[in-house]
């Protein structure tokens, strides 16, 4: 049971000042007075940071991240909202080509809808949000050094600010340092045998630029308009327009080995247009650019298999990226961090921070959301040349090429699109994929047929014209 208020509450001290982190302070601070270590200094407002590098790349939250925001901090979702977020509805207000080159129809009748913002606005409002809690103190400008205790149980953390090291203690230490995590190594630092691991990397490099929204789209519902990559046409190149606050176009493309984009401005649009469709290209051809182009490779799925270790110390637990990191691509990182974080929560509710074994259950519910995206993302990925040590097994190969007829049945049908998008939203599991809903229409037949280019009204088009 939680600690009753006749003992001082525990204490949790996360590791990282990012969404994952603070996901992980908001989820804690039921149960505990929560202290977050963040290495950088927070910027002010909305702002860029140097921690998340990749924050300038095109991101979305799927529904069930929209879902699990709202659980975790009730309102959060309208607030972005206010301040310039977008929910859009999928497939209604989306232009997108899956990775076995079909189109989606733009089908009304499904019920998710996604986040849409620039990542320095959702981080600004997650911020604001969390750190206002009293029970939260953030310190900034704190590098996390190392854990103190023993296999058996971590005790706290030891920390520099400045020239000056301490140590903090706690009941339980949070690692949500992202993908630079140096839990595996701390844990072996304490005589725990070290952490499996997979590695699957496409090789993906992205080149992003903003632009002002075009013509006459400012103030428009524009629908996002995304042409993803085929794994089987190595290189794969795909790229994504998402408009967002600010009346600007965040625009992403995204090549595989040997067909990387580059961070020349001038070959941008030229690289939108060599797609495997030019819609992006064509929508960009009166926009305005707004500075320079990022460009970013650390875009492998690598993942940490904290839940299946024999031995683990109380009072410590791996959340994020630093248990798994994804090829943005499949903008699952976020909602992934979201829902850890819930279960996290909802297990505090009835277990006590304080008793033995509560940070091996909490490692092991903190990882079905990490299953789920893992396992959508490498499903892909694994088929491009040289993205693992070893090739795709003949399930994994079946498996996808099941998840492509389910694309290509989702594109026709509207309930078979609803049962792909409660997979892909990471609201259910991929078992969902073998409901009536799905099977009906892949065994009888979709009621349309394929669409032969992107589904935009001859009025959007129009729109993006000067």
């Amino acid at each position: 049971m939680p600690e009753t208020s006749a003992r001082h509450r525990p204490t949790a001290l996360v590791v990282g000042g990012s969404l994952a982190g603070l996901f992980a302070a908001a989820a804690l601070a039921e149960s505990a007075d929560v202290t977050v270590v963040e290495r950088d200094r927070l910027p002010e407002g909305v702002g860029q940071r140097r921690g998340v590098p990749q924050a300038r790349h095109a991101h979305l939250v799927w529904s069930g991240g929209v879902q699990a925001f709202d659980q975790l901090l009730p309102g959060l979702v309208g607030e972005v909202v206010a301040r310039g977020g977008r929910l859009v509805r999928i497939m209604r207000d989306m232009v997108s080509r899956a990775p076995n080159e079909v189109w989606f129809r733009r089908f009304t009748s499904t019920h998710h809808r996604n986040l849409v913002c620039s990542r320095e606005l959702l981080d600004a409002v997650v911020r604001d949000r969390v750190l206002a809690d009293d029970r939260i103190t953030l310190r900034q400008g704190t590098t996390a050094l190392g854990p103190t205790g023993d296999a058996t149980r971590v005790t706290g953390v030891r920390v520099r600010s400045g020239e000056r090291e301490s140590v903090l203690s706690a009941d339980l230490v949070v690692d949500a340092s992202g993908r630079g995590s140096r839990a595996a190594r701390w844990l072996t630092q304490l005589g725990l045998p070290a952490v499996a691991e997979r590695e699957i990397d496409a090789g993906v490099a992205y080149a992003t630029r903003l632009f002002r929204a075009p013509g006459s789209t400012a103030g428009t519902n524009f629908p996002l308009v995304n042409v993803q990559a085929n794994p089987a046409k190595a290189p794969g190149t795909g790229g994504i327009i998402l408009p967002i606050e600010g009346d600007r176009w965040i625009v992403t493309l995204a090549g595989t080995r040997g067909g990387e984009p580059s961070g020349d401005p001038g070959a941008f649009v030229d690289f939108a247009l060599g797609l495997g469709d030019p819609v992006i290209g064509e929508l960009l051809a009166d926009a305005e650019p707004l500075g320079d182009v990022a460009t970013t490779r650390s875009t492998a799925n690598l993942r940490h298999y904290y839940e299946k270790m024999r031995r683990w110390p109380d009072g410590f637990l791996v959340l994020g990226d630093a248990v798994a990191g994804y090829n943005p691509v499949y903008g699952h990182g976020i909602t992934v961090a979201a829902q850890s974080a819930l279960a996290v929560r909802d297990v505090l509710r009835s277990t006590g921070v304080r008793a033995p074994g509560t940070a091996r259950c909490l490692q092991r519910v903190a990882a079905r959301p990490v299953a789920a995206a893992w396992d959508l993302a490498v499903g892909q990925d694994a088929l491009y040349p040289g993205a693992a040590g070893t090739p795709p097994t003949a399930v994994e190969r079946l498996l996808a090429r099941y998840v492509d007829r389910a694309v290509a049945t989702g594109a026709r049908h509207p309930r078979a699109l609803g049962a792909l998008l409660d997979v892909m939203s990471l609201e259910k599991p991929a078992t969902r994929l073998f409901s009536p809903d799905m099977l009906v229409p892949m065994l009888l037949g979709p009621r349309k047929a394929y669409l032969q280019g992107p589904p935009l009204t001859e009025a959007e088009r129009k729109a993006a014209v000067r």
